[in-house]
């Protein structure tokens, strides 16, 4: 009878600000679709965008988008009532910039986002004993193709945004997490069982929140969440080191300034100090 190994942990990531940069591509269509329905009086700046997302609640683009023009309006006297957004249309909109005009052959900004980390990164957690996927909100089409078509993985382990809840709502996190456990008990003949503790990386207020709630459905279970700088964020000593405390504060145990900083090394450190933390 072969033995079974015991997994480690479970790594969770999200894929925008953490797999790829998106300072070019999703953030530069809030900013072109927000131009587009305040015709052309407001073009939010990459700080305000981030001072919205900071808020926590925002994951989702579309949405933040349609809540900067609100707000812009809103600044004007003009209530959300008097504008009657058409959200289908902001969607619309975004989507020919983010994927470009044809939805069956992209090329819009999607296509140049420059990746974070590299497929041999994952390899190495593999090695360690380490089970790892992928919670994001970006829709399974986008985020397919960055992990399968852009870092060449096989049919890898993803819940995205058509399949649960926005963030901060854990309850994609959980599934990511059940859908591993499956994987790896049937296939791969390593065990995980609720002790196995879970690490959340990402790079949003929003995701260390999903950590914290997630803690508060399944106290039981070890859950980590670990914050990743979007390289947008690390051009202004300031801004890099607000940016940071702001993902301290949402309850991150560390902060890196690129994903494949959290090694295995740095992975078993951060069990170990999250042991001793809870003695």
């Amino acid at each position: 009878m072969t033995e079974q190994l015991s997994t480690k942990a479970i790594v969770v990531f999200d894929i925008d600000g953490v797999v790829r940069d998106v300072s070019g591509s999703y953030r530069r269509a809030i900013a072109d679709t927000v131009e587009h329905f305040t015709q052309g009086a407001y073009r939010p700046t990459p700080l305000d965008i981030d001072q919205l997302k900071s808020e926590g609640v925002w994951n989702n683009d579309w949405e933040a988008s349609q809540e900067l023009i609100y707000r812009y309006f809103e600044t004007h006297q003009i209530s959300r009532e008097q504008l009657q957004l058409d959200y289908n249309a902001i969607i619309t909109f975004f989507q020919s910039r983010y994927r470009g005009p044809d939805p069956h052959n992209w090329t819009g900004y999607i296509c140049n986002e420059p990746l974070l980390l590299h497929s041999r990164y994952l390899e190495d957690l593999t090695k360690a004993e380490i089970a790892w996927g992928f919670f994001s909100g970006a829709t399974r089409g986008s985020a397919t193709y960055i992990l399968e078509k852009r870092l060449g993985l096989e049919s890898p382990v993803l819940i995205a945004m058509e399949d649960a809840p926005g963030k901060p709502d854990p309850t994609g996190l959980f599934a990511t997490v059940r859908i591993l456990e499956s994987l790896h008990s049937q296939e791969k003949g390593q065990y995980i069982d609720k002790s196995t503790p879970i690490v959340y990386v990402g790079d949003t207020v929003a995701d260390m929140y999903t950590v914290e709630k997630a803690r508060l459905q399944e106290p039981s279970r070890t859950w980590i969440g670990v914050g990743v700088l979007p390289p947008h964020v690390q051009q202004i000593v300031a801004r890099r080191d607000a940016y940071a405390t702001r993902l301290l504060d949402a309850g991150a145990s560390m902060v890196f300034t690129n994903v494949q900083h959290l090694s295995p090394l740095k992975i078993e450190e951060l069990l170990n100090e999250t042991v001793l933390r809870q003695v």
